[in-house]
């Protein structure tokens, strides 16, 4: 299995690269948030074990974070990007598109 999913969270990984990434996105009528991790073999081996996907959310919260993206009425004003590691933001955005692909589906 390449990737596991919850409510708001989706986990992959990449298995030419051997790395192991999440996103949390929450999307609703007040705006959008997207938050994106490069987590570890342990973190993904445990997702999806909880029976609340806000315990799921809390331990990919705890890996390194690449990516945010908040554009909500009540947070910023307008979207606002910040990128810690623009190298492992592009290797997750590259392992979503390949295991998307293998799966039939059209990479974002």
């Amino acid at each position: 299995m390449n990737k596991k999913q919850g409510n708001n969270w989706t986990a992959y990984h990449d298995k030419d690269t051997n790395r192991y990434f999440a996103e949390i996105i929450y999307t609703s009528r007040e705006g959008r948030e997207q938050y994106n991790y490069e987590i570890t073999h342990d973190i993904y081996n445990r997702l999806g074990s909880f029976n609340d996907d806000i315990e799921n959310e809390r331990l990919i919260r705890t890996a390194k974070m690449t990516y945010s993206f908040e554009n909500t009425m009540y947070g910023t004003l307008g979207p606002e990007r910040t990128v810690w590691d623009e190298e492992a933001n592009e290797a997750m955005k590259d392992s979503v598109k390949k295991i998307d692909n293998k799966k039939g589906k059209k990479g974002k």
